[in-house]
């Protein structure tokens, strides 16, 4: 590793690490009409520069930063969002031999290759192409590349300790685990053959969904360096102007694009990450065709359920529901103060959110999202941060539109065509249930007096023979059944409410058997 390349890149990142440090203060404790939002655009501009001067891996890194609402303040966000994976392309020379050191001879596996590349990304470039007839596209791997990444991959792990020093604790803790993650995340997209695998996945997951398209894989074309693909012209999904002139309906297209990714999110194991308007186009009759699967986020049942109890405690203006579910996430640090931050929340959503939660729009979510991770200690685990990014950059395709669009609405639909909003109410059931019994259980072992009251109870219900045994299992189904029956009344009750329901059932019962 070159130390004057380290030197060089922390004297280039330090004048920014700066301004972020100060900005992050301001952003924190002033009320935001008072900050000078331009000041905050001005630094984050220069930094966005700063990175497309470092190269690929700075260009990747500001990219990743550009959704992480915990790191950075909305300004920074916004600029540095425009940031665009875009470096012109190398000679076609130059990759040819990567090409057929894969795959062989070129003019022996391609009927053509247009040797103008149509892209170029800091990682790879893209080419036109056909195999017997059927039009390609190529995606090749940057000539050099994996020896840049990881030089500079290691170049960051040495700088980010002493640009640490100069910056406060909660940004130390996203920071360490930011870099982690984007770290395993370029390696992943230096690998085609994991894009290939994303790709068929989110294929075989949308198959059944008229609203987009995935373009096909051609294995025996492609290779941990090169991934060719079946060539799905479309119109940019930015392009105004060109989708008035087909007469696609925009405002249908912007609440399509949300239905497509935030079904992905919410019901499959695997989601698109990085749906930025080059990965977007659109056929003439308005279906979506989705690019570049390099980027994905992949989220079990356990936090899909836990993300969209999330979604419904904020729709429903409950705090100490949000803290719970983003504690379940893992978005709080070590030794939060739970207080503070529920009134954090209850403050933000009553100054954000003057109007119905129906009414809430994609932009007032996610600045209630910044402004409470800036004021306190959140953190983003890999797949939330990735969801993060995903959710960022789908606002902006919606401010390009500038149409009549209500996220929460579109959101409910999704969780209602899907069935998720019970299954979310009976999986937070069962947490707390669990939690319930672990408490039991936890008195039960207290000592030898709490045991023998126990059995002593124990024998006498059983003198009285009423057939009730008030045990962890038993008690936390009484509750739970209890709880379904009046979820199926159509009367959805907060957590306490129906937890007492349910204790309230029983004791009826056990006074009927008296």
């Amino acid at each position: 590793m070159s130390a004057g390349r380290t030197i060089y890149v922390l004297v280039k990142l330090l004048p920014s690490i700066l301004a972020l440090r100060k900005d992050r203060k301001k952003w924190a404790q002033q009320e935001k009409n008072t900050i000078d939002s331009e000041q905050f655009r001005k630094n984050a501009r220069k930094a966005l520069d700063t990175f497309v001067s470092l190269g690929p891996v700075y260009i990747k890194l500001g990219q990743w930063l550009s959704s992480r609402a915990d790191i950075l303040p909305q300004p920074y966000l916004e600029e540095l969002s425009k940031l665009q994976d875009s470096v012109p392309s190398a000679p076609f020379e130059q990759v040819k031999p990567i090409i057929e050191k894969d795959l062989g001879p070129i003019n022996e596996k391609f009927d053509d290759i247009d040797t103008n590349s149509i892209s170029g990304a800091s990682l790879g470039q893209v080419y036109r192409g056909s195999i017997s007839g059927q039009q390609i596209v190529i995606k090749v791997k940057r000539p050099g590349i994996e020896e840049i990444v990881r030089e500079d991959l290691k170049v960051l792990k040495k700088i980010l300790p002493l640009a640490l020093r100069f910056v406060d604790p909660n940004l130390r803790y996203s920071a360490k685990a930011m870099l982690s993650q984007f770290i395993e995340t370029i390696r992943e997209e230096m690998d085609y053959t994991n894009e290939s695998e994303n790709l068929k996945k989110i294929k075989q997951d949308m198959e059944n969904n008229d609203k987009v398209l995935v373009p096909s894989v051609y294995d025996e074309y492609s290779s941990k360096n090169v991934l060719t693909m079946e060539y799905l012209p479309g119109i940019k999904v930015t392009n105004v102007q060109a989708l008035d002139e087909k007469g696609v309906d925009r405002e249908q297209l912007v609440i399509d694009v949300h239905k497509v990714f935030f079904t992905m999110l919410l019901k499959h194991s695997i989601f698109h990450a990085d749906p930025h308007p080059g990965n977007i186009s659109v056929t003439d009759d308005g279906k979506l065709i989705l690019y570049d699967y390099g980027m994905v986020g992949r989220i079990n049942n356990e936090t899909r359920y836990k993300l969209i109890r999330l979604y419904l405690a904020l729709v429903e203006k409950n705090p100490p529901r949000v803290v719970n579910a983003m504690a379940e996430l893992g978005m709080l640090t070590p030794g939060y103060n739970r207080q503070v931050i529920e009134k954090g929340i209850e403050l933000s959503i009553r100054a954000m959110y003057g109007n119905k939660p129906d009414e809430m729009e994609v932009q007032s979510l996610m600045e209630l999202a910044n402004q409470t991770m800036s004021k306190f200690p959140f953190v983003l685990p890999k797949n939330l941060a990735l969801y993060m990014r995903m959710a960022s950059i789908i606002e902006g395709i919606y401010k390009t539109h500038d149409v009549d669009f209500k996220f929460v609405k579109v959101l409910r639909n999704i969780l209602q065509e899907e069935n998720m909003i019970p299954k979310a109410y009976v999986e937070e059931l069962k947490i707390s249930f669990e939690k319930f019994s672990k408490s039991i259980d936890s008195a039960l072992r207290l000592g030898p007096e709490m045991e023998k009251f126990m059995d002593e109870a124990e024998i006498f219900m059983q003198k009285k023979k009423p057939m009730v045994f008030l045990g962890g299992s038993i008690f936390a189904s009484a509750i739970f059944v209890g709880s379904v029956l009046l979820y199926q009344t159509n009367e959805v009750l907060g957590m306490t409410g129906m937890l007492t329901s349910g204790l309230i059932m029983i004791c009826s019962a056990i006074f009927r058997k008296h």
